[in-house]
């Protein structure tokens, strides 16, 4: 892999050849991330001041766009070197805060417009979605919130981003690359996790203006013993339809993470977040078709090119 940095002053600067690297892929929040050490002189110094955004390229092609969050030069045993780190184009959103505004039937394409374009993210999918009632931004919450709230809300997705940097406001199409992973492939470590803490057997959403409430239950989780309720509040004026998705949207994500699979693999960029993985590992007895929430590449003289999949479903 090879990175490159952009300045504030709109130059390009190909790094030297990287000594380490590791990049994580997650499409959504937490964001994707990175950090890369590499050589240092001098020269490097206007440059690395100004750095202000980041590109990582493996054979040829973008994996990642970020921006530059810190960088540092040390001087110790290695010799000199230096080091940037950043993350994802989703923290230029998380990072900005909304003023509170409260829309009448609005369309996602608003959304995108008022709270994701000024910060320089340009939009690759917009879904027609559009609030069946009003929807209020509250005051204190982020860029990212006002978008992902409406997108949940009314079109029952998540926003993410491309490898390259784009804003896809649209649900996850089943296009992703599909893999394959059994017996005889080169597993450097596999690890099954289920956690059941947090993952919720009832959601009671409450809308206090029309003083109504609509009760969401997980009957899987209640059979196996489980028992954690929460209470939302909704805003005013929710339809019926919104109060149920709310209360099946929170069950739904208290339990995506209740069984993760973590595969470790030799290699780089061997998927990411939205492929697909066909598993399976007899010894461990574990087979099915995954889905890939996180993908950590990386490379250090250590350990040569690794690949983690932290794979969900199946």
């Amino acid at each position: 892999m090879t990175g490159r940095i952009f300045t504030s002053d709109h130059r390009v600067y190909d790094l030297p050849e990287l000594l380490s690297w590791e990049v994580v892929h997650t499409g959504t929040v937490p964001c994707d991330s990175y950090s890369v050490a590499f050589l240092y002189d001098r020269s490097m110094a206007e440059a690395l001041r100004l750095a202000a955004g980041f590109a990582a390229i493996h054979q040829g092609k973008t994996v990642l766009r970020a921006i530059v969050d810190e960088y540092s030069v040390e001087l110790g045993a290695g010799g000199l070197t230096a080091a940037i780190t950043g993350r994802g184009y989703a923290a230029r959103l998380l990072d900005n805060e909304s003023r509170p505004l409260t829309y009448q039937e609005a369309t996602l394409a608003e959304i995108v417009r008022q709270h994701v374009t000024p910060y320089g993210i340009t939009a690759g999918e917009v879904a027609d979605v559009r609030a069946s009632s009003v929807y209020t931004v509250p005051a204190g919450v982020s860029q990212w919130r006002a978008l992902e709230s409406f997108c949940r809300t009314y079109g029952g997705f998540s926003p993410r981003f491309s490898r390259d940097g784009k804003l896809l406001a649209a649900p996850e199409r089943d296009g992703g690359r599909r893999l394959s992973i059994g017996q005889e492939d080169p597993v450097l470590s596999c690890v099954l996790r289920e956690d059941h803490y947090g993952v919720l057997t009832e959601v009671l959403v409450i809308d206090k203006t029309r003083n109504a409430s609509y009760s969401v239950k997980n009957e899987d989780m209640i059979r196996r013993g489980g028992q954690c309720r929460r209470v939302v509040y909704t805003p005013g004026q929710s339809t019926w339809d919104a109060m149920r998705y709310t209360g099946e949207y929170q069950i739904r994500r208290s339990g995506e993470d209740e069984r993760t699979v973590t595969v470790c693999l030799a290699g780089s960029f061997l998927a990411f977040p939205g492929d697909r993985v066909s598993l399976r590992l007899d010894r461990m007895g574990l087979s099915g078709v995954f889905r890939v929430a996180e993908a950590v590449n990386a490379c250090s003289p250590e350990r040569g090119a690794t690949a983690a999949l932290t794979l969900k479903g199946g």
